[in-house]
């Protein structure tokens, strides 16, 4: 027993050794970012390590130097299409993962699989004919356009949400029905709030997608700089004109921009894990 608790904590200590190494590497890239947001130097390019000197006027300079790289209203924009997307995509997840988990209808296996095959193929696949479709009935260049196609898109990933409904007893649903309760009430009143783990998964990766897509982003919004989102904005700073001027507030926005995300996930972490997991109150 003696020797099999010391191969138990032997193992157990290169277990953390290892996950301690993961962790210094892959907070060294955030912890440069963070250092180089306060660079006082200009330009992506330095002699030393560590910056020779640290201000805040990167962050300052993001909010009140808008004429070229307007940060505030594209932090607006990328807020605004995150948040309807997030309640759109979050409603008609649960909707159709339930639909598909509790009802018995013809060709209910046949969408199932036509909706996993779609997801297969990558996004930026169909977007050009996103974009000719969009700009044909009015929604080029619009925040419309890019919550409906993030929304639909979303909708897609029923999967996980589905497998979770799948681990609620049908019992409950067959006692609420005997007491006169419709299946809109028992999916509203009685599975929902007893869902919350896989309610509040959903949502945070309805809102992560539209809160970091570069690709519909830009393509959709071309050159119209008011409708940027975050991720189209920032890029726009590395380019080579601009790069050397605004590679440091850069930084700083691209520190500012992960902020709402690590606070979501860090306050939603346990019921994040438990909706990837699946588990459910059950009896």
């Amino acid at each position: 027993m003696a020797s099999y608790k010391r191969t138990q904590q032997l193992s157990n200590g290169v277990v953390y050794a290892i996950l301690s190494i993961m962790s210094v590497v892959w907070l060294i890239p955030i912890a440069w970012l963070i250092l180089r947001s306060f660079q006082a130097e200009k330009g992506a390019w330095i002699t030393t390590v560590l910056p020779q000197g640290y201000t805040v006027s990167n962050y300052v300079r993001l909010f009140t130097e808008t004429t070229q790289f307007n940060y505030p209203r594209w932090f607006g924009n990328t807020l605004m299409v995150a948040v309807f997307t997030c309640v759109i995509a979050t409603l008609l997840v649960l909707m159709i993962s339930y639909t598909f988990s509790r009802l018995r209808f013809k060709s209910r296996k046949a969408f199932m699989n036509v909706g996993l095959i779609l997801n297969m193929f990558p996004g930026f696949m169909t977007m050009i004919a996103v974009y000719h479709i969009l700009k044909a009935i009015g929604l080029y260049q619009s925040h419309i356009s890019l919550i409906l196609v993030y929304s639909t898109t979303a909708s897609l990933s029923y999967f996980i949400a589905k497998g979770f409904f799948d681990t609620i007893p049908k019992a409950m649903d067959e006692a609420a029905t005997i007491d006169g309760a419709t299946r809109s009430q028992i999916f509203w009143r009685i599975t929902l709030p007893i869902s919350k783990p896989i309610v509040i998964y959903t949502a945070l990766t309805s809102f992560l997608a539209p809160w970091v897509d570069f690709i519909f982003a830009s393509v959709i919004m071309k050159d119209n700089y008011d409708k940027y989102t975050l991720a189209v904005g920032l890029y726009r700073m590395l380019e080579r004109e601009n790069i050397y001027e605004y590679f440091t507030r850069f930084c700083a926005g691209a520190v500012l921009v992960s902020i709402p995300i690590t606070l979501l996930f860090i306050f939603f972490q346990r019921y994040y894990v438990e909706g990837v997991t699946g588990g459910s109150t059950k009896g």
